[in-house]
């Protein structure tokens, strides 16, 4: 039971920081020192496939596998939070912009992360099963 609410938090903190990050005041946010040109976007697509990889393991220590409809239903809370997000960002903060190139960053970032895993999980379990 432990190991189901350690990765529960872990999914649920994730998520927090995703939604904390790209809401703040984009003047708070510490330079790192990066100006390559789209570098944002490597952190949408970051994000949202971190965030399918913790929510496809808690399922999976939650569940005997994964199933394709769960994966589905991570990639479908992946996308709209990363829409409302924007929308968010467009309506209701002065420092930041609504934009659909981060929702495309924050689709491919959940999508490719939700193939990965599906396999992954589903190949190990496999094993565990021999």
């Amino acid at each position: 039971m432990a190991h189901k609410n350690f990765w529960l938090a872990i999914a649920l903190l994730w998520t927090s920081i995703i939604f904390y990050l790209c809401l703040i005041d984009s003047s708070e946010l510490p330079s790192l020192g990066i100006k390559v040109e789209g570098f944002d976007k490597v952190v949408h697509f970051s994000f949202h496939f971190i965030f399918t990889v913790f929510w496809v393991i808690y399922l999976n220590v939650t569940n005997t596998s994964v199933t394709r409809k769960q994966v589905t239903n991570v990639i479908i809370a992946s996308f709209l939070i990363g829409v409302t997000i924007e929308f968010l960002q467009g309506e209701f903060t002065t420092t930041r912009n609504a934009d659909i190139i981060d929702v495309l960053a924050n689709s491919l970032g959940t999508v490719t992360s939700g193939f990965i895993m599906y396999f992954i999980v589903n190949r190990i379990n496999k094993l565990k099963t021999q």
